[in-house]
């Protein structure tokens, strides 16, 4: 059994391909621009109010579902040890809500805007929501973010990524249409150009058997070569952007370390956090905090792809050979060199440029592919062959013809107007109105967004159609155990209590306490094992009776 494929009563992934369970964090750029100086955590709360909003008018229950943070354990590290909770920082402080009382709000807009649409009981604001898709809504240090469900595959990860953007337009128009509230605006990128950076994250379950160790060694240099693919593009140098120019990557330059457990500060290109969310002598959960927020179907989806191959070279213990001399000067490296000729040094004295490094990574996941014959273009898993046929295909553009290449590659799509608008006008990269561009790419409404005018006009390919995207928003996959959590949220939200990715907390009258179930493993509690049961019910009690009477392990769990 390799770890990522197997599951107790699930149907199993086939190993040595792209199919592995993963999913994706993206926390927005957020801005009010009639009220610069507003509350940022206020105006991310106001998002996730209005989202609320939004779905009450669209079904019953399950808006207010609040997030169980019992099984959080942010600062477990890989290596073997815990942090001590008093010499962390504060930002790793994950397993404890977000708390945003009357008093803040008052602080931040005024004492006419204390009565609330949303608050609760209490008098404080949402700031967490389970979604009927699965995925989870929330503020998440001063910028709301939305967390996928999980899914099987790399297709599936650009739909309900994708999802996140639907989520967070519903949101701004909901707020747009309040003339007592400010609009706020939500961007889809990692940086505001002025030293802060938010993040994009990516999580992949993987064995716990699989040395950490090899894990490093296996992904450092794919990790410091694959934004050539999947990097969103920047305008400006260096953290604060001081130095003018572009670059391939809007997160390498706030990377310093090249392995720990901080997202925040100290960067590392390998995070260390072990916090599995399932069952955890089974499986590790690697949180990859290293990528770019892509708008790009394609380079999200190589970004989820590309990565889920390499990580099953290093469960078969045939991932490359490869150690980029000091590789944190070499992530940068790759992402200031937009003519990727740069060559990065190797401990063992070769010279290799980012591409080249990508290609030995192909090479050796295509031949692990036939090998297992997951890669087969009829018989194979349906995604190992499309990812390598994509992957190869971007390499060859990037090194022979980049005009095709910027279709495809966020970075390059983004660089190729940059330039034109350049050329057209005389600008130097020092140019404020180049800066209003960059930011203007990330916008996430449709009419405003200069990313979505590309795809409108047929600039930038797709992987996945509009119709799915917006399935997603409303579904959960069928094929994991977010379909369980998101029916439960909206078959029987109002009797659900809490939720997280390992359980959800049922509050039925009738029952003495609240009922947790439990749902460890991912690839359990799908549609095809617990469809018919949410068909059979429409009332929260005998659904639990019936979940619950017949065995002693939920058939969610």
């Amino acid at each position: 059994m390799t770890g990522s494929h197997g599951s107790a009563g699930g149907e199993a992934l086939p190993a040595g391909g792209a199919m592995r369970v993963m999913g994706a964090e993206t926390e927005y750029g957020i801005h009010a621009p009639s009220a610069p100086s507003a509350n940022a955590t206020m105006m991310s709360a106001r998002v996730v109010q209005a989202y609320a909003q939004v779905t009450r008018q669209r079904a019953a229950g399950g808006a207010e579902t609040r997030w169980d943070y019992t099984d959080e354990e942010p600062l477990h590290d890989a290596r073997g040890w815990t942090v001590d909770r008093g010499a962390a920082h504060p930002s790793q402080l994950t397993d404890q809500p977000p708390v945003l009382d009357a008093e803040a709000v008052a602080l931040a807009y005024g004492r006419e805007e204390l009565e609330l649409d949303g608050q609760d009981e209490s008098g404080t604001l949402l700031m967490n929501m389970v979604l009927g898709n699965g995925a989870r809504l929330y503020v998440d240090h001063a910028h709301p973010e939305y967390s996928s469900p999980e899914v099987t595959n790399p297709r599936d990860a650009v739909a309900w990524d994708a999802a996140g953007d639907l989520v967070g337009l519903a949101a701004v128009r909901r707020l747009a249409a309040d003339p007592a509230l400010p609009p706020v605006n939500l961007y889809k990128n990692n940086t505001d150009n002025k030293s802060v950076s938010y993040g994009s994250h990516e999580n992949y379950l993987m064995p716990r058997s699989v040395p950490f160790g090899d894990i490093v060694r296996g992904l450092t240099p794919f990790f410091v070569s694959r934004q050539v693919v999947c990097g969103a593009g920047r305008l400006g140098i260096g953290q604060d952007s001081s130095t003018p120019g572009f670059q391939i990557s809007q997160r390498a330059d706030f990377f310093e370390a090249e392995v720990g457990l901080e997202t925040t500060i100290r960067r590392p290109i390998i995070n260390t956090r072990d916090e599995p969310h399932a069952t955890a002598d089974k499986y590790r959960r690697l949180h990859v905090i290293i990528g770019d927020a892509n708008l790009s179907q394609v380079s999200n989806y190589l970004k989820f792809g590309t990565t889920a191959l390499v990580l099953s070279l290093i469960e078969a213990g045939l991932a490359p050979k490869i150690e980029v001399y000091e590789p944190v000067a070499a992530l940068k490296t790759v992402s200031h060199d937009t003519s990727l000729t740069a060559r990065l040094r190797l401990l063992d004295g070769r010279r290799v440029t980012a591409l080249d490094l990508q290609w030995m990574y192909h090479e050796a996941a295509a031949k692990l592919a036939q090998d297992t014959g997951v890669g087969d273009a009829v018989d194979g898993d349906g995604h190992t062959h499309e990812v390598l046929e994509r992957w190869a295909s971007v390499l060859t553009q990037l090194d022979s013809d980049r005009t095709a290449a910027a279709t495809s590659v966020e970075w390059l799509a983004k660089l190729s107007l940059l330039d034109g608008y350049r050329q057209r006008d005389g600008l130097e990269w020092s140019d404020a109105r180049l800066g209003l561009v960059d930011l203007q790419w990330a916008d996430i409404r449709p009419e405003k967004g200069l990313y979505y005018r590309l795809l409108s006009r047929n600039r930038m390919q797709r992987v996945v159609d509009d119709s799915a995207i917006a399935a997603a928003v409303a579904e959960p996959p069928a094929d994991t155990r977010a379909f369980f959590r998101g029916k439960c949220i909206s078959s029987f939200g109002k009797d659900v209590v809490g939720a997280s990715w390992d359980s959800v907390i049922f509050d039925v009258p009738g029952y003495g306490r609240l009922q947790r179930v439990p749902t460890r493993e991912p690839l359990r509690g799908t549609k095809a094992l617990t469809g018919a049961l949410f068909e059979r019910y429409r009332e929260a009690g005998p659904f639990l009776g019936e979940l619950l009477g017949h065995n002693s392990t939920p058939p969610a769990a």
